[in-house]
């Protein structure tokens, strides 16, 4: 239990408030408020209750909401529920919440990153553009089409498919796929 205290405590010194320059400008206008209890369903149905839980159960859900800076990748319930082989129940058990948060935490990235940022940083980048999570893992980002994909370390893809969510200081795009940490 200390051990995952001081493993927060050194998250929130490192990360907070800390945002790469080129996202402060874009992401104040655009992003449309929400907080944790708003974001268990948004317009287009994507229920969000499992990451809510997710968030609490690691104690990241004061982070986001506080004047942290951060972006979140947050699968939708229907994209968790699609994943046969992830079995979330099990990293809610006490055992297991090493699992849990690096799970969350490959979902996010110190930052404020809009859609519009994630667009200019693939086109500075031959058209893709690469993320470090918060875990320590790399992800990517590139188009297909008019949608923006993301690509973990193991080849899966997810889709955004709602962006630009504004949780206190932070933003959520939704994905329609989890994305896994090695």
């Amino acid at each position: 239990m200390l051990q995952s205290s001081l493993s927060l405590l050194l998250f929130i010194v490192l990360f907070c408030g800390q945002a790469p320059a080129q996202s402060k400008e874009s992401s104040l206008g655009s992003a449309s408020q929400l907080s944790w209890k708003d974001a268990e369903s948004t317009k287009n149905n994507e229920t969000l209750k499992t990451l809510k839980s997710a968030f609490k159960a690691t104690n990241l859900d004061f982070t986001i909401e506080g004047s942290s800076n951060f972006t979140i990748f947050g699968p939708s319930d229907e994209a968790i529920n699609s994943k046969n082989s992830l079995s979330l129940e099990t990293l809610f058990e006490p055992e297991n919440r090493r699992a849990l948060y690096s799970f969350v935490t490959y979902h996010m990235i110190a930052g404020r990153l809009t859609a519009s940022s994630i667009l200019r940083a693939m086109s500075s980048g031959n058209g893709i553009a690469r993320f470090t999570t918060v875990q320590g893992n790399e992800l990517l980002a590139s188009m297909d089409g008019t949608d923006i994909v993301l690509m973990d370390c193991f080849g899966n893809k997810a889709r955004i498919t709602s962006a630009d969510k504004k949780i206190g200081n932070s933003v959520l795009h939704i994905i329609d796929n989890v994305i896994l940490a090695n």
